[in-house]
């Protein structure tokens, strides 16, 4: 079986030896990841901001793995505070809603008192549902 290595551009995967993403057959494992923009090195103040700017970069990880915010079937959400979860939901239920994968929402601290959630996710290549008819 093959391994094969993404990486977001992000310097912290240098200067922690982590990959954003790790493709084992035709499982995509996506690392924790942040809400900062890969492009400016930003982070937003807002933790709903931060959720859309987060999966963003997960999509972008996905893609190149050949897979989808469609194909996740596992998801952890981490927020230093559980009570900004809620906040978050309407920017979750529109990237999840069709997948609907099992999820697990974590309270801990993060790395940088400036990332207010952070999200990892297990996908499958293909295994997308179909469209609900309707």
């Amino acid at each position: 079986m093959t391994r094969r290595l993404i990486s977001s551009g992000s310097a912290f995967e240098e200067r922690i030896g982590y990959s954003r993403a790790v493709v084992v057959g035709d499982t995509v494992y996506v690392s924790g990841t942040t809400g900062y923009d890969y492009a400016t090195g930003e982070i937003s103040a807002d933790v709903a901001e931060q959720a859309a700017q987060t999966l963003r970069n997960i999509a972008a990880a996905l893609a190149e793995a050949g897979a989808s915010l469609d194909d996740v079937v596992r998801v952890h959400y981490l927020l230093p505070d559980g009570g900004d979860f809620e906040a978050c939901w309407p920017v979750l239920r529109e990237a999840f809603g069709q997948a609907r994968p099992a999820a697990t929402m974590i309270q801990v601290p993060l790395m940088d008192p400036a990332m207010r959630i952070e999200i990892e996710v297990t996908a499958v290549v293909g295994s997308a549902l179909a469209p609900a008819a309707g």
